[in-house]
């Protein structure tokens, strides 16, 4: 047997598993659209015209995300490093150490900018 046919039909599962809940959401949930189901939510604030005149939107709340994106990352991709340690020697070692240096650059990037700063 084709080692390929499993891949085909875990995907075929998958997809008729998308398309089962797709359908069955449409076929059970009611259709009736109402003022509050149609608005748009934007973190509990609610869309009046008094909050969208002031101006931008303050974004220091997305590049706080977008540290912890970053952070995550290296630290997900730090920990087989940490596991495998004592095999990789001085390479593993140096290669870790470039990572980490690499990922400081964005960190002192927004520091500098004051993308930290919550005043």
């Amino acid at each position: 047997m084709n080692p390929y046919v499993s891949l085909l039909i875990m995907a075929a599962v998958a997809l008729l598993v998308a398309l089962g809940g797709l359908g069955m959401s449409a076929i059970i949930s009611p259709g009736r659209r109402n003022r509050v189901k149609v608005a748009n939510y934007e973190c509990g604030i609610d869309p009046t015209p008094g909050n969208t005149e002031h101006g931008r939107f303050p974004v220091s709340f997305y590049l706080v995300g977008m540290t912890f994106i970053i952070f995550d990352v290296e630290i997900v991709f730090l920990y087989p490093w940490a596991t495998a340690f004592g095999r990789l020697g001085f390479f593993g070692l140096s290669a870790a150490l470039i990572f980490i240096a690499l990922i400081t650059v964005p960190y002192i990037l927004e520091w500098r900018r004051g993308g930290l700063d919550w005043d």
